[in-house]
């Protein structure tokens, strides 16, 4: 099976700012695992399975409903793969984050098994 491609990194991306879980999903290997960029582990806090994965990234957008992923730059070598990308979003309190982050990812079957986010600890800016 074909590894991802940076075009196939830069497609995952759209996804995301168009909030569309159904194309993230068709992209992501069926024992997926997301590690989100906070939490009580020392992975942040880890969906596990499909459905949880599913649950992880809808998340996302119901802590932050306007939140983009912008100006991604990407590479792939071999089954790794990294997105850098400005992520901004606002929270329901008005509270707004903006700061880079990356995503590092593992490829399995062509599809991405391992989605690790990685987001500087920025306070939160003024304004919108």
């Amino acid at each position: 099976m074909t590894q991802p491609t940076v075009e196939f990194l830069q497609a995952f991306g759209d996804a995301w700012n168009r909030h569309d879980i159904e194309a993230l999903m068709s992209m992501m290997d069926e024992d997926c695992v997301f590690h989100a960029v906070a939490g009580p582990e020392l992975m942040g806090r880890s969906f596990v399975g499909r459905e949880a994965v599913r649950q992880g990234f809808e998340l996302a957008w119901q802590t932050f409903p306007d939140a983009a992923w912008l100006d991604g730059e990407h590479f792939v070598v071999g089954d790794r793969g990294v997105s850098e990308t400005t992520f901004r979003g606002t929270k329901a309190d008005g509270t707004r984050i903006e700061a880079r982050m990356v995503d590092v990812f593992t490829f399995r079957n062509g599809r991405i098994a391992v989605k690790n986010a990685f987001r500087k600890d920025r306070p939160p800016v003024a304004g919108a």
